[in-house]
């Protein structure tokens, strides 16, 4: 297979602030390994093989997007692309290196902050006149392009942003995936959740999560803890212990449905249409006391023996992905069998920006899947002695609820 004419990945976009949100919710780390594949391009960053944060962005955040995977046998540093749907089950070469994201997110800073307040200021001061010239935002903002570039194997990763006939160019150094001075020394390795083996998954508002782990951190706490169960309350509780202070919980409220609860074995879904305020929401959180809002959307509880699921994390790893938490409209919370805990958010561009990037555009509601973006944090689970001696009790039959 010979080496494809041009430049192995090309992408313009008009709404760099756009890439430059998606970027800073992984921005905990200084170096992401990068993939560029047809559907997108892949950041992923670590911290310390314990946590992981995976930002995508699709090619539909894109106005252009050209990818010519080069060849397999030219290209070790490159990982198989069956992804592509369509035709057939042809693989594809797709590239993978290592880049300083601080300086990526640094560059597209240049813009993205006038992205922001461009849209702000055309937002809080309405023009009186309806007249379009070359001054007024709109018109800025049609000639403000990003074009990211990867020519081949061992080129630099090139950013070139133009406005009004000014061109600024940054070549930022990519690296081997195996160089060993990088942290990511073997690659791009996921931390891995079990998909066919979730015990817990609640999708929610992000404000909430957000909000929870905001009062939790003025303890200084260094452990959180994940509580949940489908048959006692609390049916789904924060704790942050570890710090000087004493232990500090946050329950939220469940509108558990009874009869789902009583079939042995049967997972337990709950899904709400909304804070509709009704008289049976009402009288169950009089009967729990002073709680939370009812701010699950979808709520899933299925341990295996029935029993409390409960894990322990590094609160100051869940406190990194604080920004996805402020910035995004949903999270799907999952946690496996073995522990690990999956953070997805997402991103709704349609709403925060208003532009598509496609000449700046409202988003009709049809299509806002398409102008959303997701980031996945992945997180290991702490184990010592205590938790694994509880665990046993639990399959004994012997646990706490």
């Amino acid at each position: 297979m010979s080496q494809p004419e041009g430049p192995v990945f090309s992408a313009v976009s008009s709404s760099v602030h756009q890439l430059h949100i998606l970027l800073r919710c992984i921005g905990f780390s200084q170096k992401a390994s990068v993939q560029i594949t047809s559907q997108g391009i892949r950041f992923s960053a670590e911290d310390g093989r314990v946590m992981q944060g995976v930002a995508f962005l699709d090619r539909r955040l894109f106005t252009n997007y050209i990818f010519n995977p080069p060849s397999e046998d030219s290209n070790n540093s490159t990982i198989s692309d069956d992804e592509e749907g369509g035709g057939g089950f042809e693989s594809t070469a797709s590239p993978l290196f290592l880049i300083s994201l601080s300086a990526l997110i640094e560059t597209l800073q240049i813009f993205g902050l006038n992205d922001a307040s461009s849209n702000s200021n055309s937002t809080t001061n309405a023009p009186t006149s309806t007249t379009l010239n070359a001054f007024s935002g709109p018109a800025l903002l049609l000639n403000r392009i990003c074009n990211i570039s990867y020519i081949k194997q061992g080129s630099p990763l090139t950013i070139t942003l133009s406005e009004a006939g000014v061109t600024t160019t940054c070549e930022l150094t990519t690296y081997e995936p195996d160089d060993l001075d990088m942290d990511f020394s073997a690659g791009d390795r996921d931390i891995p959740l079990q998909r066919d083996a979730i015990v817990f998954k609640s999708i929610m508002r992000s404000m909430w999560l957000h909000n929870a782990i905001m009062e939790l951190d003025s303890t200084n706490p260094t452990v959180l803890s994940f509580s949940v169960s489908a048959t006692k309350a609390p049916y789904f509780a924060l704790t942050a212990s570890g710090g000087p202070f004493s232990e500090s919980t946050v329950e939220f409220s469940i509108d558990k449905d009874p009869a789902a609860a009583g079939a042995v074995n049967e997972p337990v879904y709950k899904t709400l249409g909304g804070d509709d305020g009704s008289t049976s929401s009402r009288q169950q959180q009089a009967r729990r006391g002073k709680l939370a809002p009812t701010v699950t959307e979808t709520f899933l509880v299925n341990s295996p023996s029935r029993s409390r699921v409960r894990q322990r994390y590094r609160f100051a790893l869940i406190h990194k992905a604080l920004r996805a938490m402020a910035v995004s409209s949903k999270v799907s919370i999952r946690i496996d069998r073995q522990g690990v805990l999956s953070l997805q958010f997402m991103i709704d561009f349609g709403e925060g920006d208003g532009l598509d990037g496609r000449g700046g555009a409202q988003q009709p509601m049809a299509s806002k899947m398409g102008n959303a973006g997701f980031v996945d944090f992945r997180f290991v689970p702490l184990v010592d002695d205590d938790d694994e001696n509880e665990d046993e009790g639990e399959r004994d039959g012997t646990g706490d609820d």
